[in-house]
């Protein structure tokens, strides 16, 4: 196997586990989001309890894309962490803080006490929705780099309107993909609540959908030369387009289980469009393009590759093992009880 084949698989190892995070800790995120839409206790302990089985367990997705970035491609790993360092302390911290919200806010007895937890883990899951869709609208358009691949610029830099309306984008997506799992996880009043938080988030996400695609014309064009060269790839978009029209109409024959389904087809489209745009960039410069990092110019020794795809082929399917059992084992509708949180 040569030393192409093995970058590109890898490319596409990281690419994998960056799209099974964002349909794991998605939709857990944006239940994250619409706790506080909820006033009873009794129905915000359903919402957090219909993640409670796999919340952690969805994050360690987040873990294996920052395993396989170290491993794979040390340099890309570095610029990135480096530059959005503080963007990275934001996103562990909010990790941190939703973590010990929901295991906290059940400990105690005071209103406010669980109150105030509500909104950390409320505010915490929008900051860490916002932050990713941030950060992927920095890598498509692309941020000052020297030529040593070091990061030029400020915190300031980051906050341009294509990456801020890409980060609004995505609290919107896990909004409505969060508000999907919850019309499959609940019952009764609570479920026909949801079923209008579903309806009313997938408005939302469809208008900042179609203002971002147009937002990307002007402000990244470069994300359709590929698709330029290879026309069958405008099959993509298309696609996209279309999985995201049928989840409303799904909803609405009340078929929430394959609703949801559609709903991570959405997500795996969409960032499909992100790897195709930017491939085989990795970190774009802005300075000069030269500068920028791509798979070729960053990637780990061609024996590094092959001896971690041995590991990966290995691990993965243990991780998904794991996964297939927790999510056979808590299937269905939220029921209280003395253990719930």
């Amino acid at each position: 196997m040569d030393a192409i084949t093995l970058e590109v698989l890898w490319y596409l190892v990281v690419v994998a586990a960056l799209i099974f995070y964002c349909i794991l800790d998605g939709f857990d995120l944006g239940v994250g989001a619409l706790l506080l839409f909820v006033k009873k206790d009794n129905e915000r302990r359903v919402l957090l309890n219909s993640i409670g089985p796999v919340w952690d367990g969805n994050e360690v997705w987040l873990v294996i894309v920052g395993g396989a970035l170290f491993a794979g491609f040390p340099d890309v790993f570095a610029t990135i962490f480096s530059s959005f360092y503080n963007f990275v302390m934001l996103l562990l911290l909010g990790l941190m803080l939703r973590a010990v919200a929901i295991e906290f806010r059940s400990k105690h007895e005071s209103k406010r006490w669980r109150a105030n937890w509500d909104v950390i883990f409320c505010v915490a899951s929008i900051i860490i929705s916002f932050g990713i869709g941030l950060v992927f609208g920095n890598l498509i358009q692309g941020i000052p780099l020297s030529a040593n691949r070091e990061f030029m610029g400020h915190f300031w830099v980051f906050l341009k309107p294509y990456p801020v309306l890409l980060g609004i984008t995505t609290v919107l997506l896990f909004t409505m993909h969060g508000a999907i799992y919850l019309a499959m996880k609940t019952e009764g009043s609570l479920h026909e609540t949801v079923r209008k938080w579903a309806t009313s988030s997938i408005v939302a996400f469809f208008v900042a959908y179609v203002v971002l695609t147009i937002a990307t014309f002007v402000y990244a064009p470069h994300m359709t030369d590929h698709m330029k060269r290879m026309p069958i790839l405008f099959a993509v978009p298309v696609l996209a387009f279309l999985s995201i029209l049928n989840v409303p109409r799904l909803i609405q024959k009340r078929s929430d289980g394959w609703a949801f389904i559609f709903s991570c087809i959405s997500i795996i489209l969409l960032l499909a469009l992100f790897a195709i745009g930017t491939f085989p960039t990795m970190v774009r410069s802005t300075t000069d393009p030269q500068y920028s990092l791509v798979i070729a110019n960053s990637s780990s020794s061609p024996l590094t590759l092959k001896t971690l795809l041995i590991i990966v082929a290995i691990g993965l399917p243990l991780v998904f093992a794991y996964g297939f059992y927790i999510y056979r084992v808590f299937r269905g509708k939220v029921k209280l009880d003395n253990h719930s949180y």
